[in-house]
């Protein structure tokens, strides 16, 4: 490859970087999201208090199929709210629909500022779960006989909130909520029948919540559903499931529902990329269903009729499906619940897994392979987090030395093999040469060839497979773990979101430099690192101007995961630059490599 081809290549890797902040950006703009006020809590928040009211407006209209649309009426009806405070969370309950409107996370900031020193919580900035949603969490729906219009009556009993209502065919619906520590709430539905006829009840979606971004800045990033089946879990992320793109950008027409379960969801949670609401009923439901929704009421949006025609955010609305029922004359059906709002926060998972015997821990997304590595690495991370007391950013670089440090005898003999591969190349072409006829036999010899010399060709890849899963552990750790979010790290303001330092001027594009730092280091890395055995002149510049493409797939990756692998490049140029400079004990009971004879003149 010669300089103009690596020039080429160089810049077209540039343009891929600025294709869309400075073309596509500059022909269709972003319209900004309405402005408005923030969530926040009501009242104090140091011990648990009621407080009724009614809201001035109602949230928008959404787009839901089946049981499901029957939500859009609650939206139609004045409500009365009820509130509940404790030292976790404040609740907020309303009548339509007799359920829980939505959560706001007291210890949980709803946006992280650049600018602070340490992430601060106040009444206008409070991370909430479920707002704006079309539909409380518990709200009963079928479309028939449970008309969604039904206005509860709300009142406080010890320790929570009760919600009844009796409807015209005479069932009675009895909800009960009773909040306590580590985010949970304790539910008990039971619909009663009052009447003195068999009242049969067809297959109802019982809400689970509504999945939304956490502030205007949210990308949506891990937005959408999980469920457990009692041996596994399954996670349906809104944006590529309902997404109109398909295979390659192919156009397709998105489903309007996904539907999952076969008699056997013993837990439903919607979910953001670092809180989550759970439902974990006493029985397994039949079914989960999930629907994309519109929330132009979010984030003060009103109504969301602006000049600017701005998209409204997304969400996503689960419920549990419940099979058809026939109640008794005056018969009685209970069912009961545990909920969870609250953040994906493993070692409270990780409790309440072991006392509900249920798994809910998948919630974090360490199941399989990776996840075992990731779980172990958030583990290390926290430890040296709150044992030693050193912050998350000198954590993950303490965490990449100890990896180091394990697998530097395997990449230095693997550097050391490399060496000895690239010393041997003229013997070994020369043997090439000989049996070029006899491809078998061209192998054969030089299999024993290298094996006598001691080298092999999986040498140089080794270390770099065996590194992989740790690489993808911390992807999925930093990923979903909310004690980096908002942790500091000399420039980084936020571990769990790229460095950006400034917006280059006349572009939407952020300079991020962690990212830059990355991409350096392995190309450095790469021209220190000898070629494979074999390889020609063209295909090894192209493999060391590889790590380009890699700059430009992170450059909007996390920090915490780009400062791993900048440290860890770092690490990998010193080990080489000592390997290189050791020199290499001279090999013994080697026999003379035969070359292939001149051929005589005639």
């Amino acid at each position: 490859m010669d300089r103009k081809s690596i020039l080429v290549l160089v810049v077209s890797f540039i343009l891929l970087m600025l294709w869309y902040p400075l073309i596509v950006n500059k022909l269709y703009p972003p319209k900004p999201l309405p402005a408005g006020m923030t969530n926040a809590p009501a009242g104090p928040t140091n011990q648990a208090h009621y407080e009724t009211y009614s809201p001035t407006s109602a949230p928008a209209p959404t787009r839901l199929v089946g049981p499901l649309a029957a939500a859009e009426t609650l939206t139609n009806h004045p409500a009365q709210l009820l509130e509940f405070t404790n030292a976790y969370a404040h609740y907020t309950f309303t009548s339509r629909g007799g359920g829980l409107q939505k959560v706001q996370l007291l210890r949980y900031p709803e946006t992280v500022s650049a600018g602070e020193a340490k992430p601060s919580v106040s009444r206008t900035n409070v991370a909430t779960l479920n707002p704006d949603t079309p539909a409380p969490t518990l709200a009963l729906l079928d479309g028939q006989s449970l008309p969604a219009d039904v206005s509860f009556r709300l009142a406080r009993i010890p320790g929570g909130i009760r919600a009844t209502a009796t409807l015209a065919n005479g069932l009675r619906i009895i909800k009960e909520f009773r909040p306590s520590s580590n985010y949970l709430i304790s539910a008990t539905v039971t619909l009663e029948n009052t009447s003195s006829n068999a009242l049969a009840l067809p297959a109802q979606d019982w809400v689970v919540g509504t999945a939304t971004p956490m502030n205007p800045e949210d990308k949506g990033v891990g937005e959408g559903l999980m469920w457990y089946n009692g041996k596994k879990s399954e996670n349906i992320l809104g944006a590529s499931y309902f997404s109109p793109r398909g295979f390659a950008c192919i156009p397709r027409i998105p489903p309007a529902e996904y539907r999952g379960g076969e008699d056997d969801v013993h837990w439903a949670a919607i979910q953001n990329q670092f809180f989550t609401l759970a439902v974990m009923p006493k029985a397994p439901a039949q079914a989960v269903v999930l629907q994309k929704v519109l929330l132009p009421g979010l984030f003060g949006g009103g109504t969301g009729e602006t000049s600017t025609n701005a998209e409204p955010p997304v969400g996503y609305l689960a419920a549990l499906v419940y099979p058809e029922i026939t109640l008794a004359p005056h018969g009685v059906l209970a069912r009961n619940f545990d909920l969870y709002a609250g953040p994906k926060e493993y070692r409270t998972l990780a409790r309440l897994a072991e006392r509900f015997n249920n798994n809910i821990d998948l919630v974090m997304g360490y199941s399989g392979f990776f996840g075992f590595f990731a779980k172990g690495l958030l583990l290390a991370m926290n430890w040296l987090h709150t044992g030693i007391g050193i912050s998350y950013g000198w954590a993950i670089i303490a965490i990449t030395v100890i990896i180091k440090t394990v697998f530097w005898p395997l990449t230095q003999a693997s550097t050391r093999s490399m060496k000895r591969m690239q010393a041997l190349q003229p013997q070994m072409k020369a043997i090439q040469e000989k049996y070029k006829d006899d491809p078998a036999k061209m192998n054969k010899k030089t299999m024993e060839f290298m094996k006598e010399h001691k080298v092999s060709p999986l040498g140089g890849c080794l270390p770099m497979l065996l590194q992989i899963p740790v690489f993808f552990g911390f992807y999925r750790m930093i990923l979903s773990a909310i004690e980096l979010r908002g942790a500091r790290f000399l420039w980084v303001s936020d571990l769990s979101k790229p460095d950006t330092l400034f917006i280059i001027p006349g572009t939407h594009f952020p300079f991020n430099l962690l990212p830059l730092l990355m991409g350096a280091t392995m190309l450095w890395q790469a021209q220190l690192t000898p070629a494979q055995p074999g390889m020609d002149q063209a295909q090894a510049k192209m493999m060391r101007y590889m790590p380009l493409l890699f700059m430009v797939f992170l450059y909007n990756f996390s920090a915490g995961l780009t400062l791993y692998w900048t440290v860890q490049n770092l690490l990998t140029i010193l080990q080489t630059k000592l390997t290189k400079t050791t020199p290499e004990p001279a090999p013994a009971n080697q026999r003379p490599v035969l070359t292939p004879a001149r051929k005589r003149k005639k």
